[in-house]
This record gives structure tokens, C-alpha cells and sequence, in this order.
């Protein structure tokens, strides 16, 4: 983190956290890293509690995510003199184009953040899109740039849980996901309930993180920078490419489209050069190591001089070590997030 004017730090100061008060924070990061491997926590555990790991995840990461990276919190492959928030952008137009919307559909975006794809489609295709979510703190968010951008009337969330939708049977004509769905317990029962609430014909697509058919589940080095990669993204497992294809037939799907755009032979700058440790340019100076750096000493004199609460040092180097897994495994290519699907609810449920 890092930030280049004094009403960045107060605007960060005021959201940091979510809903934890100040003084809970140290204690629910700590109950947050002893689910994970990397500090003794199980996939079991990590299962049982997803809800609450996941909300602690988001109220603490989502200032960082905002002020560091964008409002739209996924990764992208840059093509040839593409700037990095053109190429979040082009990600997004691919999947309303994928998926076909047009004004008068009604779309979910699911676990869509403070919204920055939810606009963007929004915006591009002219369709309704409803963000799902689950933390209160970002559909708070959400909702403030929504009416800042003035996009209320096309752009709405819905605070539950994606895996029981508060919707009816047969009435959404489409749905989509950009890096969300690995937060799932049990991807099979997410891809049903998308199921349930589609019409027959109508698809989901989206963009997910996995481990490629380069991961080698036997080599310690893999299963190391796998672990740092659940432990500071708030993930139950990662599952492969293979098996994250697999839960989609099995929920009922046809798959009409799968492809990992990490691996397009057109890509001129991969996804993972954003998280390199030793990257220094102006072009994204937040992203830097260097910003990395001056961010980190700051946040230790506002937590010492108790501006910030206590706990909030933890929280950066969690994600500073999630960025660090992250870049890993996109360098050895044994993880990708942007493993790209289309799959089409049959019009006869029957077949």
C-alpha cells in the first residue's frame, strides 16, 4: 500500500476494517491465518468456516485491493501497448460479449466486490446486472459509487450468500463471475443453485483461479506456493482446471467453451508482472515494490502512533505474502486465475 495524498490515508483509515471494530481486528486476522495450511488449519476447517473467513478476508483487504490496485478486483493478461486498466476492462467486454447481454436481461454477478465489473458490464452492454455479495461493507461501498457514477438504476446488489440465492427458479437470463467462485465450499452445489435460478438456454461464464496441469501435487515447492496462495486469498482449496470443469458438467451444464487466457500466445505482458517484487515503474507506482515498501513503514507509524488499530501490520504482510504466492505461482505457470468458461443451462432440462 501506498498512498500519494494526505485524504487517501483518512479515506483508508475510514473503511479499513469493514464491519470489525478496531479493537476485534488483531483477533480476527488471527482467527482468520490459523485456518490455513500454512498455520496448521485444514481445507476441513477452512470449509466449515468460509462464511466468516471470508467476510474478515474482504473487511480488511478491500482498502487495500481499492486504493492499490482498482475497483475491479480481478487480474488480466496486458496485449501489446495495452495499459493495465484497459486490459481489466477488455476482460470484462469479454464476458458480456461471451454471454450475449443486451438491455432488458436481467444478470448476476457473483461475489462482485464494490462493483467495478458490475458497472462496467452494466455500462457496455446495457443490461440490469446484480452484484451478490456477501459483506455488508462492500455492498456499503458498492452502493456509494454507484450513485457517484450514476449507474443506481441499472447496477444493484443483493446481500447473500451465492451459494442460496434469494431469487426464484427460471429468472435470470444470465450470470457471471470474475475470480469469485473458488471462494465456494462445494463447487458442485454453487453450480447448481446458478442452475435453479437461469432460464433454460441461458449461460454463465466467468473467469476462475486454478491450478494448471503444470501444478505437480507431489512437488513441495508447488504445494508451498499453493498453501500461500489460499492463505492470503481467503480460499478453501484451489481446484485444477480438470476439476473446476468437471463440477460445472456435473451440476448440469454444457460446457460450450473453456480456455485458460493466461496461456494465449498473443499475451505481451502476463497477469502476474503487476505482483512482481522487483517491478519499479510509474505506470502503476502502487504496485511497486518500492510502494510496497514506503506503504509498509507508513502503516507501522499509524499503527504505533494507534491511528490505525492493532493488527493492521499483519494484515499487510498477509497480503503482501499473497501477492509474493500469487507471482510464484504464475512464474513455474502452475496457477492460473483467469481460466476462462462459458457453459449453457439446456433448454430441455430433460437431455
Amino acid at each position: 500500500m501506498v498512498f500519494l495524498l494526505p485524504q487517501e490515508i483518512f479515506s483508508f483509515l475510514r473503511s479499513f476494517g469493514g464491519s470489525i471494530a478496531p479493537s476485534n481486528l488483531e483477533n480476527a486476522v488471527t482467527f482468520y491465518e490459523d485456518l490455513h495450511s500454512v498455520n496448521g488449519g485444514t481445507e476441513v476447517q477452512r470449509k466449515e468456516n468460509y462464511t466468516n473467513m471470508i467476510n474478515i478476508y474482504y473487511d480488511v483487504a478491500t482498502s487495500f485491493y481499492e486504493y492499490g490496485w482498482c475497483q475491479s478486483f480481478h487480474f488480466s493478461s496486458r496485449l501489446y501497448n495495452e495499459t493495465f486498466h484497459e486490459s481489466i476492462k477488455r476482460h470484462e467486454h469479454y464476458v458480456a460479449l461471451r454471454l450475449g447481454l443486451k438491455p432488458g436481461m436481467k444478470v448476476l454477478d457473483l461475489g462482485c466486490g464494490i462493483g467495478g465489473p458490475l458497472r462496467e458490464i452494466a455500462a457496455f452492454s446495457g443490461a440490469t446486472v446484480i452484484g451478490v455479495n456477501n459483506n455488508e461493507s462492500q455492498i456499503k461501498r458498492g452502493t456509494v459509487l454507484n450513485k457517484q457514477y450514476g449507474v443506481a438504476e441499472n447496477c444493484q446488489f443483493l446481500k447473500a450468500d451465492f451459494m442460496k440465492i434469494p431469487v426464484p427458479d427460471n429468472s435470470i437470463d444470465a450470470a457471471y463471475n470474475m475470480e469469485s467462485c473458488c471462494h465456494a465450499p462445494d463447487l458442485v452445489a454453487l453450480y447448481k443453485e446458478l442452475y435453479r435460478v437461469l432460464k433454460p438456454g441461458q449461460c454463465v461464464a466467468g473467469y476462475d483461479w486454478c491450478m494448471t496441469k503444470e501444478y505437480d501435487p507431489n512437488d513441495q515447492y508447488h504445494n508451498k506456493v499453493k498453501d500461500e496462495i489460499e492463505f492470503g486469498n481467503s480460499l478453501p482449496t484451489i481446484r485444477s482446471t480438470t476439476e473446476y470443469i468437471q463440477a460445472i458438467k456435473a451440476a448440469g451444464f454444457r460446457v460450450l467453451m473453456e480456455e485458460d487466457m493466461a496461456d494465449k500466445p498473443d499475451v505481451h505482458i502476463p497477469w502476474y508482472d503487476s505482483l512482481n517484487p522487483n517491478r519499479l515503474s510509474l505506470d502503476g507506482f502502487r504496485r511497486t515494490w518500492l510502494a510496497r515498501l514506503v506503504g509498509r513503514q507508513m502503516l507501522k507509524v499509524l499503527e504505533f502512533t494507534r491511528i490505525a488499530p492493532k493488527g493492521s501490520i499483519e494484515v499487510n504482510e498477509l497480503l503482501e505474502r499473497s501477492g509474493n504466492g500469487l507471482y510464484e505461482g504464475g512464474r513455474l505457470r502452475i496457477f492460473t486465475p483467469i481460466f476462462f468458461y462459458l457453459a449453457q443451462k439446456p433448454h430441455n432440462e430433460n437431455i
